[in-house]
Formats: structure tokens, C-alpha cells, sequence
């Protein structure tokens, strides 16, 4: 029981995170079940299963909020559903000892992408309001689908940033479109496992956990998406993401070390986490200095001369 409910509170924290950066859902519970032991292809299946439930709240949230842009939903979310069922046969026939440190090296260099994203650049600003083309759409649709369903996570991580690079939608509205079109994803991978697996491996009480967690969580994201700093919470969850997998490699039997270096590595890791939170909240806090400042000269009377 203790287990299911730290499931459920998992779930919860990962969906408001996603649902709040677009991001990071099924990268955050992929990796909590990989450190558990599950089975990679299991793990990846228990948490598109479970994203079934949470993205339909959370894109029926989002739209309450008018988060969405149906055309973007269709267009990546149709190819991203062929890439993710692609991604899930393939995953689901590869042995146990190839897929997990597979999978923890896709998992990590989401993570590192994620961290230095938002520590380093933050949300990128640019031309609001263009339209995003079919061509750019679909192939990145294929290929964060096949990822999301690889590494038991990549859909937000890539298609988020992709379109926030891109400054041609309001963060909001990515954000609201990717949670909306992962539906489609969560589907397609949940159909590629179960034909590629059946119920091997999977824990239906860990889906009913996850999911219950996520339920809770999504309307709440869709709120909170307007109120939370995404550069400050991206740093944390990719700090996360990036600890977590480097463990699982350095227990692996690709990477033989020492306990001096395991303790090494870490104490490095936790004090560039540490170093990139606080960096991540201090930018925060300068752009916002920065914005009260030019309102405060948009509201200046001008004096006569």
C-alpha cells in the first residue's frame, strides 16, 4: 500500500510538472520505476497506460483554459502517434539488459537537454502569432513520438522546446497543444506495447496508482501554467532527471567504477544542480525586475517641456 500511494504522489508531482512546462510526465515516472527495478519496456507501457487517463484531463483542462491550438494538435499529434507505436514495437524486442541503459541514456540526455534549457536560456521569445508549417510539424511529430515511447518519455522535451524555439505560439498555447496531442501518443504506445507484450510485466494497481495521481494534478497544471516560473521548475525537474539516470548507468554493467568515483560523480552532479537552480532564480528574478521596470516607464506621465 505504501508503495501505490508513493506512486500516486509521484504521478501527481509529475503531471503538475508536466502540465505546467509541457514536459516531463512520463520522463519523470519512467525514470522512478526504472530505479525501482521495473522492466524497461514495462516501465514505459505502466506509464503510457496511465497517460491515457492523465492527458485527456489534462488537454480537456487546457482547453477549458484556452491553452489549445487544434490545428498544431492534429498535425503533430498524427505522426507523433505512428512514431510512438513504432517506438513501442521496437523497445518491447529488445532484451531487458540492452534496453535499460538504453533507455537511462535517452532518459539522461532528456534531462540534460531539459536542465540546460531552461537554466540557460529560459522560455525564448519571438514571432508570436505565424503559422507552424506541416513540414516542420510532422517529422517532429515521428521523431518525438518514437523517443516518448523508447525512453518511456521525449514527447514534451522535444516537441515543447521545439515550438517554443520556434516563438511563433504563446508558451501557453505549446504547452496546451503538446498536453493535448500526447493523447494520441499515449494511445498509440499503449497499443504498441500490449500487442508486442501483452500484460507481461505490468502492474495494474501501479497504472491505477499513476493515473489517480495524474487526474488530481491536470486541472491544477492547467491553471498553475499561467502562475508557476517554468525556468526555475525546469532546472529542478531536469536536475532530477539527469541524477537519477546517471545512478541507474553507474549501476549498470556498461560503466564499471569505483565507490570513490560513484561518490565523486555525485557530489559533482548535486553541486551543478545546486549551481543551476540558483542561477535559474536569479534570472527569474532580473526578468522580472526587468519587466516591472519597462511597465513602470510605459506608465511615466510625460512632463511638458
Amino acid at each position: 500500500m505504501r508503495t501505490l500511494i508513493l506512486l500516486a504522489l509521484a504521478g501527481l508531482g509529475a503531471q503538475l510538472v508536466d502540465g505546467s512546462l509541457g514536459m516531463a510526465y512520463g520522463v519523470t515516472s519512467t525514470t522512478l520505476l526504472l530505479a525501482m527495478g521495473t522492466n524497461p519496456a514495462a516501465a514505459s507501457a505502466t506509464v503510457h497506460l496511465a497517460e491515457i487517463g492523465t492527458t485527456l484531463m489534462s488537454g480537456a483542462s487546457h482547453w477549458r483554459f484556452g491553452n489549445v491550438d487544434w490545428k498544431v494538435v492534429v498535425r503533430i499529434g498524427v505522426p507523433g502517434a505512428v512514431g510512438s507505436f513504432l517506438g513501442a514495437t521496437v523497445l518491447s524486442n529488445l532484451s531487458t539488459e540492452l534496453a535499460e541503459p538504453l533507455m537511462s541514456v535517452i532518459l539522461l540526455g532528456l534531462g540534460v537537454y531539459v536542465l540546460s534549457r531552461f537554466t540557460l536560456r529560459g522560455l525564448p521569445k519571438g514571432q508570436l502569432g505565424k503559422p507552424l508549417r506541416k513540414r516542420f510539424l510532422t517529422p517532429l511529430g515521428l521523431v518525438a513520438g518514437f523517443l516518448d515511447a523508447t525512453g518511456g518519455g521525449g514527447w514534451g522535451p522535444v516537441g515543447t522546446p521545439a515550438l517554443l524555439a520556434g516563438g511563433r505560439m504563446e508558451p501557453r498555447k505549446v504547452i496546451g497543444s503538446i498536453d493535448t496531442s500526447e493523447f494520441l501518443v499515449a494511445v498509440a504506445a499503449s497499443l504498441g506495447f500490449l500487442l508486442s507484450l501483452g500484460s507481461q510485466g505490468l502492474d495494474w494497481q501501479w497504472v491505477a496508482a499513476f493515473l489517480l495521481g495524474g487526474l488530481v494534478a491536470a486541472p491544477i497544471a492547467a491553471w498553475l501554467v499561467r502562475l508557476v516560473p517554468p525556468r526555475v521548475l525546469g532546472s529542478a525537474v531536469g536536475g532530477v532527471i539527469v541524477v537519477t539516470n546517471v545512478r541507474t548507468l553507474l549501476r549498470s554493467d556498461w560503466v564499471e567504477v569505483s565507490g570513490l568515483v560513484s561518490t565523486l560523480v555525485y557530489v559533482l552532479l548535486y553541486g551543478l544542480w545546486a549551481a543551476a537552480l540558483a542561477y535559474s532564480i536569479r534570472a527569474h528574478r532580473r526578468d522580472g525586475s526587468a519587466g516591472r521596470g519597462e511597465h513602470a516607464e510605459e506608465r511615466r506621465p510625460v512632463v511638458a517641456q
